[in-house]
């Protein structure tokens, strides 16, 4: 990967002309919120897909100009004809994976920020291993069988849940035990590595090969998180199962120190996808998601390729956004910046997917 540091696009009078034509739309769900309010603060027009239980939470908000109400969220190829007419872009986040299948993602013609390419290394654990691995990155002792398990597990089922679904085994007799709970459901066993998790967010630009730390978080999880608040004899007895189900997330800054390493990673982490998923390769928002041992080191537990819900918590900017910006800068005001960028700079296909190109 070719990290050139190019100054970015500088805003100007002509900005508005070149983003009010367009419409930045994503479903309702996930990180919409800083999604739409980046596109309006960045000069587009914003459209927010709702399901009935949240259509009036979403037309509460000045800044979203239109709101599409449909059943669930998996009828959205329904809509895909009609918003075909339009001056669309779709950012998609964590709502289209859980919803959406990766067929309906390809065959999806609207454009699109990012590359669908990702998505199926995104989707298997196994190629996500491989793409990490590949990049020099630790990752933790993986488990084909239960009876291979010989330390403490996390079972991780596919797809964007939040953490829905997830068990702590303690050995394999436990798997054993509870393997029935998991019949007809895809799912890997990692080994479950002590320390502390840590999610840092990027920023990936193709306009200009830069890549940036945008923030970081922890999820809250429950009950686990509330079970570590009760000492350890006092849990005797209790017969309570952890729990993974993230319900928020909490800020976080990293040591200066390690700030290089985290940078590093990013960067490796985007380079090898330019080997795997085609010259274009991760770009625009990920997350690599971490856990840091008591010896400062990092192990690497999946990437997410595309914008995470912890970005949520810096809809203002972040430390390290303004370190970049000076100005509040999300990771959805991010992305809509790049989009502007590219229409700016007539380069806009750069920052579609390859099926999705405009003409």
């Amino acid at each position: 990967m070719t990290m050139m540091v190019q100054p970015f696009l500088q805003r100007s009078t002509s900005e508005r002309d070149s983003s009010e034509f367009y419409t930045i739309a994503t479903l309702g769900s996930h990180s919409a919120l800083q999604i739409l309010k980046g596109a309006r603060d960045e000069g587009f027009k914003t459209l927010a897909i709702a399901a009935p239980d949240t259509e009036r939470l979403y037309k509460s908000f000045g800044f979203i100009d239109e709101v599409i109400t449909i059943q669930k969220y998996s009828e959205f190829m329904g809509l895909v004809p009609e918003l075909e007419k339009r001056k669309i872009i779709i950012v998609p986040h964590g709502s289209f994976v859980a919803y959406l299948s990766l067929d309906d993602h390809k065959k999806m013609s609207i454009p699109y920020f990012g590359n669908k390419a990702v998505l199926d290394w995104e989707a298997s654990r196994e190629l996500q291993r491989q793409w990490l691995t590949r990049a020099g990155l630790k990752v933790p002792r993986q488990f084909r069988t239960g009876a291979e398990i010989d330390r403490p597990v996390i079972v991780k089922l596919y797809g964007a849940q939040g953490g829905k679904g997830y068990m702590f085994l303690r050995h394999s007799q436990d798997f054993d035990e509870r393997a029935g709970l998991l019949a007809r459901q895809d799912y890997i066993l990692q080994e479950y590595v002590i320390g502390v998790p840590f999610y840092i967010h990027y920023f990936y630009s193709p306009l200009t090969g830069k890549l940036e730390i945008m923030s970081m978080d922890r999820r809250y999880e429950t009950n686990v998180d509330s079970l570590g608040r009760i000492p350890s004899r006092a849990q005797e007895g209790m017969d309570i199962d952890p729990s993974y189900v993230v319900v928020g997330n909490s800020p976080l800054s990293l040591r200066e120190s390690m700030l290089a390493e985290a940078y590093r990673m990013g960067e490796d982490v985007v380079r090898v996808s330019q080997e795997i998923c085609g010259p274009k390769g991760l770009f625009g928002a990920f997350c690599i998601e971490t856990i840091i041992t008591p010896d400062a080191q990092f192990y690497i537990m999946e990437v997410s390729a595309r914008i995470v819900a912890g970005t949520n918590l810096f809809i203002d900017g972040s430390p390290y956004s303004y370190l970049n910006y000076s100005e509040p800068m999300s990771t959805g005001r991010r992305i809509a910046r790049e989009i502007k960028n590219a229409l700016l700079s007539n380069s806009l296909n750069t920052v579609l997917d390859d099926s999705t190109q405009v003409s």
